[in-house]
């Protein structure tokens, strides 16, 4: 077949900048094949090599005695007791899920969910943390309906429950949605299963659905930026099957008891190129394949689609081959193909043959290991100007900005189109702190959150890092959870711009303090640069995924607050509205700094409602739209009116860090506040829940009027 020459437009085509290319004539020696240049291309750019994070990630917190294993392997491994390890990681599908929707989201759920079986885990919950722009933008309804439905349409079909995540809207993200997908899964600690090759001569196997030309170029397109050309990109978004995939998790499982897999990896971004490179480059190994043996779906298929192609429900495996027939038959009996297309060679080489011809030679270590690696010029973002005088508003007018709004609406709309229950462990669905998923025939559970608030981080990116770190920990804290760990999805621009970088480096500044100081390390993760449309850069959204562990589910603080109950506020107010949700929804102003984050206070306070948490009825954290929302919310939920004594906006919708708000009955709040007292921790009565009417100060207004709007206004803004 006749190859295109290699150009200066084909060698930029594929995202390689001209000092690039010429490394890859000085580490081959000669001008590379079409399917070599489609190869390094793949490996080399950011979405697979980290060339412009990877400084910057070695400085993150990446151990603890819980860590059984951190970043490196498709996910991150966590230790919770009794032989048993949970294992998470979150990933973004942004690019292909803004060209188009349901596949684009679908798949990413597809994906995450390979992350953490091809490590030997079953799958027990998902979240997903999704970015859109404005619901008045003419894409965000189109992009909301298709993300949600691909999202639901997946996880629903494959048989993993959603149990939490968020939904935000700013114009930021008008040409470029985020679509952040978060799998965990249960496994035992004497059965996990990783990426690594060995042994000279040992088949590589290709398992699960055939190849088609779906998501060529996937990985490249998803390092760049998107301009008028986006509808083109449409042919790079893969196509998802969760049938499949369901029959791939229980043949891959089974398939592992058998002793017969040496190591496995999930085909995702640059499919059989990425997945072959990485078992070979941890292993020391070379690999080669021959293309004639890859089950495909479509005629006359070339070397270079075949390398590229990112088909979903795929896994290539370095099998033992004494079990190959014990293999096959197991695939066979789940309707998948088994193909050994290659076997481990002991040169550093990767070796494509395909029709009698070799399509591709190259040193495999360059490709994974030695890819360039930017130390990428940063400026620190500056410090943001003082907030100024604050417009006047009503106590019920501001609340009502906030709960008619659809980042702050209740988002039943979305969750109830996922399937939350099925598995039959979960005992918090989505809507509360953090979803609580009961470990199957144990006393345990595990508790789920994702949190990030891009507006603190682009006022201060190194504050704004902390604080998604410590809302992620409020959040666990809040069902009663302690946080084990975090896995994070690093949303930026382009990194290329030297206040976009600036962004990035002290976000991770922020998220490495905060980890380190709540003893959550960042055990896997995922970098999303080039998020731009035309040049206009998303707000930077580092996503904290986090998991906590009950050891009881008598320590699952999860009720709601009833007829009287005191409200109660742990942690200190001052009443800081620089960036809130108010001002940004109720006035369109994004002013003044993100709210500082004591993290000794944070573990403080977190620590202190844990130890005490059996005698608290309900508990959430204070977040965007400080202690009015959150007392509404929460007395909402019961069905319940509340009265709060305060009626100043900073004290009411100030978003000061470090608190929570409780429930409880007359006779344990004065408990608690006798043990506060002692444990120097502060503690303050602020109302009390009960009645039919929202009471804030002097002001108020009838519970069902304001359930009324807060239950419709997101259905409202987006068409649904």
């Amino acid at each position: 077949m006749n190859e295109p020459a290699i150009t200066p437009e084909l060698i930029a085509a594929h995202g390689l900048k001209p000092d690039e290319y010429q490394r890859i004539l000085e580490i081959i020696g000669r001008v590379p094949t079409f399917t070599e240049l489609g190869i390094f291309s793949a490996m080399w750019n950011e979405h697979c090599s980290y060339k412009s994070s990877k400084k910057w990630l070695r400085t993150l917190p990446t151990t603890g005695p819980q860590v059984i294993c951190g970043p490196g392997e498709n996910a991150g491994v966590v230790d919770i007791g009794d032989g048993q390890a949970v294992i998470f990681k979150m990933e973004s599908h942004n690019h292909p899920s803004y060209i188009e929707p349901y596949q684009g989201a679908a798949t990413g759920v597809g994906g995450i969910l390979r992350d953490v079986f091809t490590m030997g885990a079953r799958p027990i919950a998902a979240m997903n943390a999704l970015s859109f722009g404005l619901p008045s933008h003419p894409r965000t309804a189109h992009l909301v309906k298709g993300v949600v439905e691909g999202i639901g349409g997946y996880g629903n079909a494959f048989g993993v429950p959603t149990v939490g995540g968020e939904v935000r809207f700013h114009r930021a993200y008008n040409g470029n949605c985020l679509v952040n997908a978060f799998a965990a899964g249960l496994a035992e600690t004497d059965g996990i299963f990783y990426s690594a090759a060995s042994g000279v001569s040992m088949p590589v196997v290709y398992l699960g659905a055939k190849t088609g030309r779906d998501g060529v170029g996937g990985a490249t397109m998803a390092s760049a930026e998107f301009d008028e050309t986006i509808e083109e990109k449409r042919p790079t978004v893969q196509v998802g099957d969760p049938f499949t995939e369901k029959r791939l998790l229980e043949a891959c499982l089974e398939l592992m008891q058998t002793g017969a897999v040496i190591s496995i990896q999930d085909m995702g971004a640059a499919g059989l190129t990425c997945s072959a490179v990485e078992m070979g480059d941890k292993g020391g190994l070379g690999i080669q394949l021959n293309l004639d043996a890859v089950p495909q779906r479509e005629a006359a298929m070339s070397a270079y689609e075949m390398m590229l192609s990112e088909s979903q429900e795929r896994m290539l495996m370095v099998l033992r081959p004494e079990k190959e027939a014990v293999a096959r038959e197991i695939f066979e009996k789940w309707d998948l193909d088994f193909a050994i297309v290659g076997e481990t060679i002991p040169e550093d080489r990767f070796l494509i043959l395909h029709g009698n011809e070799v399509k591709a030679d190259l040193p495999l270590s360059k490709l994974s290991s030695s890819a360039p690696e930017y130390d990428r010029p940063w400026v620190e973002t500056p410090v943001a100007l003082p907030l100024g005088e604050v417009p006047q508003i009503g106590a019920i007018a501001a609340l009502k900005a906030l709960i008619g709004s659809p980042g702050y609406a209740h988002k039943s709309w979305v969750w109830e189109q996922y399937d939350s229950q099925v598995g039959a462990d979960t005992v918090v669905r989505p809507g509360m702190a953090a979803g609580v998923v009961r470990v199957h025939g144990t006393g345990k559970a595990l508790a789920f959150t994702s949190d990030v608030t891009p507006r603190y981080v682009k006022a201060n990116p190194f504050e704004g890092g902390k604080q998604a770190v410590a809302e992620a920990y409020r959040n666990l804290t809040a069902v009663g959870a302690l946080p084990l760990a975090s896995t994070d999805n690093l949303n930026f621009g382009n990194p290329e711009k030297p206040e976009i970088m600036g962004q990035f480096v002290g976000a991770i500044k922020g998220i490495g303090a905060a980890v380190a100081a709540l003893e959550m390390p960042i055990v896997s993760g995922n970098v999303s640069l080039y998020n731009e449309t035309d040049g206009a850069a998303i707000l930077p959204t580092p996503t904290i995924g986090a998991v906590g562990l009950l050891a009881s589910l008598d320590d699952l603080i999860a009720g709601a607050p009833q007829e009287g109950d005191v409200a109660l506020v742990i942690g200190e107010s001052f009443g800081h509205l620089g960036q809130s949700a108010l001002l940004a929804e109720a006035f369109g102003i994004e002013a003044g700094d993100a709210p500082p984050v004591d993290l000794a206070a944070e573990k403080r306070n977190g620590d202190f409602l844990r130890a005490h948490g059996r005698m608290v009825r309900a508990a959430t954290d204070l977040g965007d739209g400080g202690l009015a929302l959150a007392a509404f919310e929460m007395a909402e939920g019961a069905g319940l009116g509340v009265t709060l004594e305060a009626g100043d906006i900073p004290t009411l919708f100030g978003e000061d860090q470090a608190r929570y708000l409780l429930a409880l009955s007359e006779a344990d709040a004065a408990k608690i506040e006798a043990l506060a007292l002692v444990g120097d921790v502060p503690l303050v009565r602020v109302g009390r829940f009960g009645g039919k009417e929202v009471v804030l100060g002097s002001d108020r207004a009838g519970l069902a009027e304001l359930s009324a709007l807060y239950r419709s206004a997101f259905a409202a803004a987006i068409g649904g």
